[in-house]
């Protein structure tokens, strides 16, 4: 059962097993990506590569809009505003533990593969912000 806090805070996440994550370039375009991700308390968890352009554009740009979508980025719902930023290695765990238990297997299977490969993993943490 989600606390009151999941509840309220990203309510149109809720049940959801991917969402679209829209970031910003330097011009103000928004690029929509779907992603996976996991919710501890009021903040939403990500994983993605290292070298990934959603990495630079937060980086360069905190602001972020997520929203219900499905594995193909078809949205889903309405979006909400949030605060991104990308978390250190020391910071990594508690995202990780988060996608690993809502995913299980699937990302357990996806992780190794990607070590396999050599991949460096960047995680993010996204908070709510107010319209």
């Amino acid at each position: 059962m989600p606390s009151t806090s999941e509840t309220t805070a990203w309510a149109l996440l809720q049940g959801q097993q991917f969402m679209n994550l829209f970031t910003y370039r330097k011009t103000g375009e928004a690029v929509k990506t779907p992603v996976w991700f996991a919710q501890r308390g009021e903040k939403l968890y990500v994983t993605t590569t290292m070298s990934a352009g959603k990495i630079k554009r937060i980086r360069n740009n905190s602001r972020v809009l997520v929203g219900p979508a499905d594995r193909s980025g078809r949205p889903l719902g309405p979006t909400s505003d949030g605060q991104a930023r990308v978390l250190s290695a020391s910071e990594a765990s508690l995202a990780k533990d988060a996608l690993d238990d809502k995913y299980g297997l699937f990302k357990a299977v996806f992780d190794f593969f990607g070590t396999v490969r050599g991949i460096d993993r960047a995680y993010i943490e996204i908070t709510p912000v107010e319209r």
